[in-house]
């Protein structure tokens, strides 16, 4: 099955506490059906001190989103879109946004 959402996609917040807010995909997680996305979904880690890290305090990252919370980005106006799958003029598949048609890769 070809995937709807890559890395390196522009998405959107569908719910959730970051609702709303626009990002791009830096890790897609297909068993747990999780993306983690640039700059979204914060999680702040308490973190002893150890030899690696002798001053510990509290780390920041990005916390994986359910695949179902968010959508792509439409190229055209910036909103979020369903994905609809073409044949392109070589025999490929390509992804193309339901919302405007315009094409998301090659």
């Amino acid at each position: 099955m070809a995937a709807k959402i890559k890395k390196g996609d522009k998405v959107v917040i569908l719910a959730g506490k970051n609702k709303g807010q626009h990002g791009e995909v830096t890790r897609v997680l297909p068993k747990q059906d999780k993306v983690v996305v640039d700059g979204v979904n914060i999680a702040a880690r308490h973190r002893k001190p150890t030899q690696q890290n002798p001053q510990g305090g509290i780390e920041r990252r990005e916390a994986p989103l359910h695949i179902s919370n968010i959508a792509l980005e439409d190229p055209k106006t910036g909103k979020p879109t369903r994905v609809r799958f073409e044949s392109g003029k070589d025999g490929n598949k390509v992804r193309v946004a339901a919302r405007s048609g315009e094409k998301i890769d090659g």
